[in-house]
């Protein structure tokens, strides 16, 4: 953090109402995007996708419940882990208490990954979380929603992520997606996000924002380094797996 500096209440005020200036076109243009975003196009799922589910075999219908919208968050597991994403872990965090509220908005929320049920709920357990979690393992499903990679994309450098073709290092990558049921029972798909997209549902980083290091992340081999699961922060026997993978990657 660069040296502070020091001035007088009526200079810190000035400022400060220069700065609120700029937090108003943002708020505004933030409202906008929302509404942008409310007004996508939706197109038709083609698939029968089935999970695992605690109660057995569900479907994607089955999933939205009682409710019309349906957001799905794309929970990094890939089956041979022993523990889930650790940033993906984060997320939980914060979406694990909301959803209680959701439903009283006519939305549903789950998570899906792609290992075994069996290892999603012990880890589910470990962490303390509620949420709904089913399985995609021998589904197309993360596939699909661009989450889960060939390895002969990965070998290529052609995994197609974010909306764009680029080299990515895991098999597994976050994502959130949301779709509608109409009153026929049809169901479409409106929105996907991923990649720093999903910062959007981070809400310590918008008290990190707020602080004089603001995120202090600029000497950290990526942004999210600092990051543990929440039962790991001092535990000096943790390994980063993602730190050699992302300095491995080919530059295109």
């Amino acid at each position: 953090m660069s040296k502070p500096r020091i001035v007088s209440s009526d200079d810190w005020l000035s400022a400060r109402q220069e700065l609120r200036t700029k937090e108003k076109e943002f708020t505004k243009l933030r409202d906008q995007l929302a509404k942008q975003r409310s007004e996508l196009p939706w197109t038709k799922v083609a698939k029968d996708y089935v999970f695992a589910g605690e109660a057995g075999e569900i479907s994607l219908l089955d999933l939205f419940s009682s409710s019309s919208q349906l957001i799905v968050y794309h929970f990094m597991f890939d089956p041979d882990w022993t523990e889930g994403c650790k940033s993906c872990s984060l997320i939980a965090d914060h979406y694990d208490p909301l959803i209680v509220h959701l439903q009283q908005r006519d939305v549903a929320m789950v998570t899906v990954s792609r290992t075994p049920l069996e290892k999603l709920l012990a880890f589910r357990k470990r962490m303390r979380w509620t949420f709904p979690w089913v399985s995609s393992f021998g589904s197309d499903f993360n596939h699909d929603f661009q989450v889960t990679f060939t390895p002969a994309e990965i070998e290529q450098g052609k995994t197609y992520y974010n909306y764009e073709t680029k080299p990515f290092p895991l098999g597994e990558a976050p994502g959130i997606s949301v779709f509608a049921k109409d009153e026929q029972g049809d169901l479409f798909h409106t929105y996907s996000a991923y990649a720093r997209e999903l910062e959007t549902f981070l809400g310590i980083y918008r008290l990190l924002d707020i602080v004089p290091k603001g995120r202090d992340e600029a000497d950290l081999t990526y942004g999210m380094e600092w990051v543990r699961h929440r039962d790991r922060y001092g535990d000096e026997t943790f390994v980063d797996p993602y730190v050699q993978l992302l300095t491995e990657v080919p530059e295109k």
